[in-house]
């Protein structure tokens, strides 16, 4: 089938920044990396997103609210930015671009509500550059009944043709997600539980860091198995698949009074430990688990995985994968599918009746 140059964008819930990907495909079987930058949010915007998503998952349902406006605009004009260090990068013009998957940013996700919710402008972008877009990536699948997430399983697919099967591949961003894939290519996906998004929190509010660097501080620490154990004991991670989960439906509450470190070793251990419960729910055990996100990054937390899981757990990038560009260029590929009418989620990872094409195009004006 025909290739294509297409742009995927990703604004995860890491809240960290954009990551912005070009690759060239057929939007099936065909996928070549050509380009990736990441373009870091500064601290303000980053404190005015996460004050977007809290007002959110406040509302029934999406609706006109001033703060989560403004951070929109600022958003897209934020990614507009992003596609013009990307194509400055990669020697391209916008005239050699086929299509943009914008996913804008999640600030609510409630699929029990029937609804999902990403900002950003598509219309504005495409605009920008007169290539169309392709956003609202989850709202089709949510409406149709099923939970909006993980989307990425149909991209992992494409890239782990050649794989020995079954395979897992494990995205470890502020939420975690699985795609396991069977020996005839079937797909169960769903999400797993937190990721790097509680551990975050942990850092920032009281180690005054972004982030566990390596998982540094993690290591330190000592896992209070108590507090791991009713973390555990919330009914959501003994709910069959398909599943997802906002990154606001747990807090750092359960663990205040701990140490530092000892803070940061349960959070991680709560991450590895969710793997290792979402794991039940597949038809067959992986053989391995490849890493894909901030997460693997992470030192000690590879570490719990591979303990808590008792499988090998590898990095992407093993495979000559690009770890921190994987979400932005499976944007990319959505985009193409839904140019050539091919669907994106199924009924095996998000839970929809059946095969969905998804998005919404933007055609520049």
């Amino acid at each position: 089938m025909t290739k294509m140059l297409a742009i995927g964008l990703m604004s995860g819930t890491s809240r960290d920044g954009i990551d912005a990907a070009l690759i060239e495909t057929d939007g099936e079987a065909s996928v070549a990396a050509v380009a990736f930058h990441a373009k870091a949010y500064a601290d303000g915007f980053r404190l005015r997103l996460a004050e977007a998503c809290q007002r959110a998952m406040a509302m029934d349902k999406p609706g006109f609210e001033p703060i989560i406006h403004a951070v929109e605009e600022e958003l897209t004009a934020l990614h507009v930015d992003a596609v013009a260090d990307l194509l400055s990068r990669s020697g391209h013009v916008a005239q050699d671009i086929s299509v943009i998957g914008f996913h804008g940013h999640t600030v609510a996700h409630r699929p029990e509500r029937k609804w999902t919710w990403q900002i950003g402008d598509g219309a504005a972008l495409a605009g920008a550059f007169g290539i169309p877009v392709v956003g609202d990536l989850r709202s089709d699948d949510v409406r149709a009944g099923g939970q909006g997430a993980p989307l990425m399983p149909v991209y992992h697919r494409a890239l782990a043709g050649t794989l020995p099967k079954p395979v897992a591949i494990l995205n470890l961003g502020g939420v975690a997600n699985i795609t396991a894939i069977g020996p005839d290519g079937a797909l169960v996906a769903f999400d797993t539980g937190m990721a790097s998004g509680l551990i975050d929190n942990w850092m920032q509010t009281h180690g005054d860091v972004a982030f566990d660097a390596d998982g540094q501080a993690a290591a330190r620490g000592m896992v209070d198995e108590a507090r791991l154990a009713t973390l555990m004991a919330d009914p959501w991670f003994g709910l069959a698949p398909p599943k997802s989960i906002d990154r606001e439906a747990f807090s750092i509450e359960s663990i205040r009074g701990l140490e530092l470190d000892d803070g940061a070793a349960t959070l991680t251990a709560f991450s590895a430990a969710a793997v290792a419960r979402g794991l039940e729910h597949l038809p067959e055990r992986p053989r391995r688990i490849y890493v894909a996100g901030g997460g693997r990054h992470n030192a000690t937390l590879m570490t719990m995985l591979r303990t808590r899981t008792g499988i090998d757990v590898r990095s992407v990038d093993e495979l000559g994968w690009d770890g921190d560009a994987l979400e932005a260029q499976g944007f990319a590929y959505m985009a193409v599918r839904h140019l050539k009418g091919l669907p994106i989620s199924f009924p095996g990872t998000t839970g929809v009746p059946h095969p969905l094409q998804g998005g919404v195009l933007f055609p520049p004006a």
